[in-house]
């Protein structure tokens, strides 16, 4: 089910490369969106340029809960790799631990769309980065709000460099939807669906997400 009526986006990730690239798009557009950011990073680049901003901790679940109030739908863009583990980041907070908590705070703040940025085999998950992965979703899942899941093929811009072999493969007729997908293409179908409000309760991936890459004008 879609809907016309106005929709205001909470972007949890909005610094990340994915977050950057959506808030980008969405400042150029009108779009009405809250970024959240982390206290430290409020005032650097690109979060000191934005008009509007959701400064504060994930764990301060009544703060979250009242920066919600008013928007229709909550975007999770928080993920983070194996290289980033000797900060102190783990697939169980960045990924599956922060998408409780963005979740609970929706439910309590009246939200009625919940978008997750996932990643392409978490559908059959091998390995920690996916079975993370696949364990957000099953929190998306169970939690009764309207979901639309978000699962890319391997990325490319900015930092993102996908295998060169991966090019090669996706010329073959059945892999041809595991070509590389640019974060500008990600940026456009995530919008696309918040502000659609549309797929409900599905799972974008392969074919379906490539047709909403076209959909988006990308």
């Amino acid at each position: 089910m879609s809907t016309t009526s106005p929709r205001h986006l909470f972007v949890a990730g909005a610094t990340g490369a994915t977050g950057r690239t959506l808030m980008r798009q969405a400042l150029a557009r009108g779009v009405s969106v809250l970024p959240h950011v982390r206290p430290k990073s409020a005032n650097t680049e690109p979060a000191s340029t934005w008009p509007r901003k959701a400064a504060l901790e994930l764990a301060d679940a009544p703060a979250l809960v009242e920066a919600m109030r008013g928007s229709t739908t909550v975007l999770q863009l928080i993920g983070t790799m194996r290289k980033r583990f000797a900060a102190g980041d783990t697939y169980e907070t960045s990924d599956i631990g922060t998408t409780r908590q963005l979740v609970d705070a929706a439910k309590a703040a009246g939200v009625d769309h919940f978008v997750l940025l996932t990643s392409v085999g978490a559908g059959t998950p091998v390995g920690a980065y996916l079975k993370a992965k696949a364990e957000a979703e099953r929190i998306v899942r169970d939690s009764g709000l309207a979901y639309t899941m978000v699962r890319p093929p391997a990325l490319e811009g900015e930092y993102h460099r996908p295998p060169g072999f991966m090019h090669t493969v996706a010329k073959l007729p059945l892999l041809h939807n595991l070509k590389p997908m640019h974060l500008e293409q990600l940026a456009a179908v995530l919008l696309r669906v918040s502000e659609q409000r549309a797929p409900l309760n599905a799972v974008l991936e392969g074919k379906s997400l490539w047709a909403e890459v076209e959909a988006a004008g990308r």
